[in-house]
């Protein structure tokens, strides 16, 4: 098959909207046939004419690939094999209670979780909350070596709020890249892919090193350890607030579907809508 000769077909004939057009077959495979019409959506608006017949080109293949194994199949599967009456029913039974059950959700879940329920979560809750990973609150600053050091040696280790914004002005001018709210807890893991520290004992570095100063090929990386938590302790409250909001969020979608679930139970018992008939 001259697949370009075709594929230019393909586009002159997508390129009219009449009927006619859209009816044009492009590749059989038995006496299954490909049209114009099904390629509709496969290339997106903001592609290139060569990228276009490429795109089509893997389309068509893939089409007609998929034919032939459905032959193939069809001829060497039973009858019985081939009966899937009963799963694509639950499927579709599956499909349409999941939409409702969605449609629900979005309609009436209360997503409001206050700061006093997240609390009480946590206390209630607090042997679930243990630390799988090292967790720290730091400031960092990455710069080229020819940047101004000192001047981001003596305010990264102040505390005070005029010298954290002088560090903020300095990082915006000269930093390549920088972290500056000491508030957050972050893993430790997460500062390892940013800044080069290398270390075989996390929990002895963390314990043994505040300010923090390493130099590579091409930048210096200054870094404020503020404090830590080794994994295995309790995980605070702060570090876990929005996995919990998650959870009480989840708990209530499924609260809200097993009321959903009582009442239509419930409403059809007293209608009289279903009975379990003795055989």
């Amino acid at each position: 098959m001259k697949k370009l000769s075709l594929i230019i077909l393909v586009f002159i004939c997508a390129c009219s909207s009449n009927k006619k057009n859209e009816e044009h077959a492009i590749a059989r495979v038995y006496n299954s046939f490909l049209y114009v019409k099904d390629l509709q959506g496969v290339i997106p608006n903001n592609v290139s004419g060569k990228d276009s017949i490429l795109l089509v080109n893997e389309y068509i293949d893939g089409w007609i690939k998929q034919q032939l194994l459905i032959n193939q199949a069809e001829k060497n599967l039973q009858d019985v094999q081939k009966d899937f009456t009963k799963q694509l029913e639950d499927y579709k039974n599956s499909l349409t209670i999941y939409r409702y059950e969605t449609e629900l959700i979005k309609q009436s879940l209360d997503t409001n979780v206050s700061d006093n329920e997240i609390t009480e979560y946590y206390t209630k809750n607090k042997d679930n909350f243990e630390l799988k990973e090292n967790i720290v609150k730091v400031i960092y600053v990455k710069v080229p070596q020819s940047s101004p050091l000192n001047i981001a040696r003596l305010y990264i280790k102040s505390d005070k709020e005029a010298d954290k914004k002088k560090l903020q002005d300095f990082c915006h001018k000269y930093a390549v890249n920088y972290y500056l709210e000491d508030g957050n807890w972050l893993l430790f893991n997460d500062i390892l892919k940013e800044i080069p520290i290398n270390t075989y004992n996390q929990e002895e570095y963390l314990k043994n090193n505040r300010l923090i100063e390493i130099k590579d090929s091409t930048y210096i990386y200054l870094l404020n350890i503020k404090g830590f938590m080794i994994k295995e302790s309790l995980s605070p409250l702060s570090f876990e607030k929005g996995n919990i909001r998650d959870i009480i969020i989840n708990k209530r979608k499924l609260k809200l579907i097993e009321t959903m679930q009582n009442d239509v139970y419930n409403k059809a018992l007293k209608k009289g809508d279903f009975e379990i008939i003795n055989k």
